[in-house]
């Protein structure tokens, strides 16, 4: 079986190529960008979450997934790739794009739950988890990558990978699977 997508929506590839022009080199890869749209659409009507935009790849493949009534917030924290993947998102209704840190985003959020969130940043995987999960409602799905290694990773990265992945096996009210697949992916349902 091959499990590259055959099908990749256009949007995805306008914020490749956005990445690709930019030499942005941390996108969303396809397989896990599809599991990302599937996860989506079974969150009908509902808030998604995205730390992380970057370009916007795993937006993107967000988007191809969820229904016309559900929005995501997506949230980047350098301007410069926020206006990279505001080009290539355009005026969509479901997404809103917020140009913030992770960590000052979950300090000033005081909206509703959300029913999926994937995290899509580096140094925020590791911080802040209790806060993020605290807004993220039963049945909610959670969703990191890049948990295998990689050349770009920074020297310190490594050990910080190994205790988020022993920590979240643990985590109250989430049952979880660990894949090492695409780049190393963490699905978990809250309970």
């Amino acid at each position: 079986m091959n499990d590259e997508p055959t099908r990749i929506p256009e949007l995805v590839r306008r914020a490749q190529f956005a990445a690709h022009e930019a030499e942005f080199a941390m996108s969303c890869k396809d397989r896990t960008g599809a599991l990302l749209a599937t996860l989506a659409a079974s969150k009908p009507g509902g808030l998604l979450l995205e730390l992380g935009t970057g370009t916007g790849v795993g937006t993107a493949w967000l988007l191809s997934g969820m229904t016309t009534d559900a929005h995501l917030i997506t949230v980047e924290a350098d301007p410069a790739t926020a206006m990279l993947a505001r080009g290539t998102l355009g005026a969509d209704p479901r997404v809103s794009l917020v140009v913030a840190d992770a960590e000052s985003w979950l300090d000033t959020y005081t909206g509703p739950g959300v029913d999926l969130v994937f995290v899509d940043c580096r140094p925020d995987r590791f911080r802040r988890r209790a806060d993020l999960l605290g807004h993220l409602n039963p049945g909610g799905l959670y969703i990191g990558d890049d948990l295998l290694p990689e050349p770009t990773w920074p020297d310190d990265h490594e050990p910080r990978v190994e205790k988020f992945l022993a920590e979240i096996i643990d985590e109250p009210n989430l049952v979880v699977t660990l894949m090492t697949w695409s780049s190393g992916l963490v699905v978990a349902a809250r309970t």
